[in-house]
């Protein structure tokens, strides 16, 4: 505990130290072959389920630990330090994305099935939303399930699916109704072996390159009617409550990476001399990295309010969208600033600020963009 930061305990000091420890010493020598190879290997989501860091703060009769949100964002903070933003996002996508909805509605057998085995790391999972003409506009959804007998069949498809050429299961947003808009959409819980399911292709992306995204397609999938995820027609409220997690953890993460991004710019720049002097110590550069530390830190405040009153299940849907709106920008200002701040040499692949500035800008785009984001703010405010 700090006077700065009073919410972080001894505990999660301890669990920061023995979770950094991993990062650096499981993760991080090995993502440039990660990165090269555009996927990393099943086994890191089986060796974290052993070790409980895919179910923290899931109930322990589920697998999970049972503890708080803020050992979640200690969990994100010291994630990206594994140097990429690819493996984060996969991961999180299991533990703060596909998953919660299910601890959250699913019945005994559902979270037997589906979430015990994600805690473990033995299944991987993977979130079913947008789709080719309807991404952050999720009325837009045209994959449907239809009742048939104890059965629905689903049809379909989706795309930007991270973890979706390797996910055994997919928490799957469909239309089962043919009313308009929110009100006929519904979640399942879809698991890939189902006949009629394929990934149909692997996505190249600018950056998070170590994370797998795929366009899945449904053909006259039949699940059973067990698969359907809370109540039938009421998908889209259970998906913009999930959305808040997902939005939250993002803006942890992106102010973790800024901040990990600056602070190696800064001893490049301490090093790297320009006509007769170190970078760092020229005016334009000490008051760039003045900039970046004051935004990172607001960034950081807004974050830490919003998980504070996610924590207490306090309703904070405005303070997170603020938090996704500013962090997610903030987090690309700081990249481009950082890159420029390398000169030449931040243009080249080998230096890893090339890397964090095509990662992050992600940030402002997935999980709702920060058009969207400025809508439901304004919403907020009655405007």
């Amino acid at each position: 505990m700090t006077q700065k930061d009073p919410q972080f305990t001894e505990d999660h000091g301890i669990f920061r130290t023995a979770f950094r420890k991993y990062v650096e010493n499981e993760l991080a020598p090995h993502v440039d072959s990660w990165e090269k190879e555009k996927i990393f290997p099943r086994e890191v989501f089986t060796d974290m389920g052993q070790r409980g860091y895919l179910g923290m703060r899931y109930p322990v009769e589920l697998g999970g630990s049972g503890l708080d949100y803020w050992f979640t964002v200690v969990y994100a903070e010291e994630l990206v330090r594994c140097g990429c933003a690819g493996v984060p996002m996969a991961l999180m996508v299991q533990t703060d994305m596909a998953t919660p909805v299910i601890e959250d509605l699913g019945t005994e057998e559902q979270k037997q099935e589906f979430l015990m085995p994600a805690i473990t790391g033995e299944k991987v999972a993977a979130l079913g939303v947008s789709e080719p003409n309807a991404g952050s506009d999720v009325a837009g959804i045209q994959t449907t399930a239809r009742r048939d007998g104890d059965d629905y069949i689903i049809n379909g498809a989706k795309t930007f699916i991270t973890n979706g050429t390797r996910a055994d299961f997919v928490t799957l947003l469909v239309r089962t109704g043919d009313q308009p808009g929110y009100g006929s959409i519904s979640i399942f819980l879809f698991p890939t072996d189902t006949k009629g399911f394929s990934v149909s292709k692997k996505l190249e992306k600018i950056g998070n390159h170590s994370s797998d995204t795929a366009e899945l397609v449904f053909e006259d999938c039949r699940v059973p009617a067990r698969y359907l995820l809370g109540q039938e027609n009421m998908g889209f409220y259970y998906l913009m409550r999930n959305f808040q997690g997902e939005r939250l953890i993002g803006s942890v993460s992106a102010m973790a990476g800024s901040k990990l991004n600056m602070e190696r710019t800064l001893e490049y720049c301490s090093d790297r001399k320009a006509f007769g002097r170190p970078v760092s110590k020229f005016q334009t550069s000490r008051h760039l990295f003045a900039e970046m530390a004051t935004r990172i830190e607001a960034g950081q405040r807004l974050a830490y309010h919003a998980a504070d009153l996610y924590d207490r299940k306090i309703e904070a849907v405005k303070e997170i969208s603020m938090a996704k709106l500013y962090c997610g920008e903030t987090s690309c200002w700081v990249a481009d600033r950082c890159l420029q701040l390398h000169g030449g040499w931040g243009y080249m692949d080998e230096y890893q600020v090339s890397r964090a500035w095509r990662d992050s800008r992600l940030v402002t785009i997935g999980g709702g963009t920060s058009e969207v984001m400025r809508e439901i703010i304004s919403k907020c405010m009655g405007v």
